[in-house]
């Protein structure tokens, strides 16, 4: 097939377009190298540059993307500002990228380009469920809402349950679990997957989202501190800096590995199934934040220290952990790679690369002073 891949100069996107390659598909990619991800790189990797066509520009700009949708057959949507935090105070970057970016994707498949196109993935994402799925003894499966400043100002982390008020416990979330985002990214992200999943029945196009957990591995941006809490960790342990973890360290994250990734989304777009799915695509395992801290620190054999700050953030989730049951029966889906051998693989790529940390310094500044990082009293 003939596939784009908007943002597909991106971490996710590289490891997907030398998988597509390696099976004969032909890959154009639309990326605007935004510089908080890609620095001041405008190309692609030299071992992929010369086999992809190549469209610099925005996604939201019709003009471009309608040269990247030329003779393309299958749309991958990864397109989109990723920073659960920074969307808190970036409303107007995320809302364009994030839904300006799709509308006009779907304006310009109304169009002529939408009778080649026979199917679109789109990169989801598990924050649209907000906190997720939780057990309690009395009401069995409930699903918190967001939890208050007040309670995480008084040290009191852990959901409650909706029902009765009383102590309930992370369980795998289904792809049935209400939608009730915490950050205005994981809003952008429902509305993002909502649109692909309505238009894809108006135009008869299957549509698949997919509902990532927490991404890691190798190509991962470093100086990004929007990308995610093991690429912070591992400059601040390079860099022998005290590594903060907010909240009581005890918040978990299903991390999966970059290759259960490309291996999700390529079955996604060539397993012969049709219609409409959100599906998740995650580990399936949980991990908590100071576990992560502490597997950093004995790799690097640092000297950092671990500071467990009680501070929180505005838009944070406590727990995440995927029921992948869904991606199995839709299209054979099994993660393959343990969280620790994954990490091993991430760490030892970073080991050869200068740690950055002055833009964590800046994010960190640049919520405090929205009122949206709260210290511990």
């Amino acid at each position: 097939m003939n596939i784009l891949i908007t943002g597909g100069a991106g971490f996710i996107g590289t490891h997907l377009t030398r998988n597509l390659l390696l099976e004969g598909h032909e890959i154009v990619i639309l990326d605007s190298f935004v510089p908080q991800v890609h620095g001041g790189t405008k190309s692609m990797a030299p071992d992929l540059a010369p086999h992809v066509r190549l469209v610099i520009g925005d996604v939201a700009d019709p003009v471009t993307l309608a040269d990247a949708l030329a003779g393309v057959e299958c749309v991958i949507h990864l397109a989109a500002e990723t920073g659960t935090g920074q969307s808190m105070y970036e409303i107007s970057r995320y809302q364009r990228s994030n839904l300006a970016g799709t509308a006009v994707l779907f304006e310009l498949l109304t169009k002529s380009a939408a009778r080649r196109i026979g199917r679109i993935v789109v990169a989801s994402s598990r924050s649209i469920y907000g906190e997720g799925a939780y057990h309690c003894d009395t009401d069995r499966l409930v699903y918190p809402t967001s939890r208050s400043s007040e309670d995480k100002g008084s040290g009191l982390f852990d959901p409650l349950c909706p029902i009765c008020g009383g102590p309930c416990t992370p369980v795998p979330t289904p792809e049935s679990a209400p939608l009730q985002p915490a950050s205005f990214y994981g809003l952008t992200k429902q509305v993002q997957e909502q649109m692909v999943l309505l238009f894809g029945r108006v135009l008869g196009i299957t549509s698949i989202g997919l509902r990532y957990q927490n991404v890691y591995g190798p190509g991962q941006s470093l100086s990004n501190p929007y990308t995610g809490i093991l690429a912070v960790f591992s400059n601040l342990a390079r860099a022998g800096r005290p590594i903060p973890v907010f909240e009581d360290g005890l918040e978990s994250r299903d991390f999966v590995f970059v290759d259960d990734v490309v291996g999700a989304t390529t079955a996604a777009i060539l397993a012969d199934i049709q219609g409409f799915h959100a599906v998740n695509v995650g580990s399936g395992v949980s991990t908590t934040v100071h576990d992560v801290a502490k597997e950093v620190c004995r790799f690097f054999r640092t000297t950092s220290r671990i500071e467990t700050t009680g501070a929180f953030r505005e838009g944070d989730i406590r727990h995440g952990l995927a029921d992948v049951t869904f991606a199995r029966e839709l299209f054979g889906y099994t993660p393959t790679c343990e969280f620790r051998t994954g990490l091993t693989r991430f760490l030892e790529w970073t080991g050869d690369r200068e740690p950055t940390v002055a833009g964590y310094d800046v994010s960190l500044n640049e919520m405090r002073s929205r009122g949206l990082l709260h210290e511990r009293r």
